[in-house]
């Protein structure tokens, strides 16, 4: 039964460095300009969004057409430095989310293709220790560490003894959880 891969793909070192190059430019070009929020400020601020931004435009437009009712502490030079700031990252952030989001996408399948590879590998070490194969039995105990809330396998520690007869009961009932661990995998 083949494993379904579901992305392929590799870096070559030229290609690290050069996203390391372009990812360290883009740090230099930004150092000074942005700021990072705690979740707490984030939740503080006002923010402008696409259905406040309509809104802004006509305030701006108002502060334009009616001077005599600016207030003197209004700044409409930062105001405008603000608006322009705000313009030019914008589509700037939706390329970088847009990467970003690919990034995270690739990350997921590599995982999701590594976590498959070694649940394969985990079941068949499963098997192994239940048929007793010498060696198994201290890997299977090792890995099955990472599922705690789950049943797992009564396996004695391997000795030289002959296991006792209420164990041997457990073996068929374990058999038949990775028979059906194994059903639930697609087959090709």
């Amino acid at each position: 039964m083949a494993l379904d891969n579901l992305i392929s793909v590799a870096f070559t070192p030229a290609e690290l460095a050069a996203f390391d190059t372009a990812l360290a430019a883009i740090e230099t070009l930004l150092q000074g300009k942005v700021i990072n929020l705690t979740p707490a400020e984030r939740q503080r601020f006002a923010a402008v969004s696409n259905e406040t931004l309509p809104w802004v435009q006509k305030c701006r437009d108002y502060i334009t057409q009616m001077p005599g009712i600016v207030p003197a502490y209004l700044d409409i030079t930062r105001l405008d430095a603000d608006i322009t700031a705000r313009q030019d990252i914008s589509p700037r952030l939706a390329r970088t989310k847009s990467i970003l989001e690919s990034l995270d996408d690739t990350k997921v399948l590599l995982g999701s293709d590594i976590f498959d590879n070694c649940i394969f590998f985990y079941r068949a070490v499963k098997a192994a220790a239940q048929a007793n194969v010498p060696g198994s039995t201290t890997v299977y105990q090792d890995l099955a560490v990472q599922f705690p809330g789950r049943p797992h396998s009564r396996l004695a520690p391997q000795t030289d003894e002959k296991p006792v007869q209420n164990d041997l009961k457990a073996v068929p009932n374990d058999l038949k959880l990775v028979q059906n661990d194994l059903k639930a995998v697609p087959n090709d």
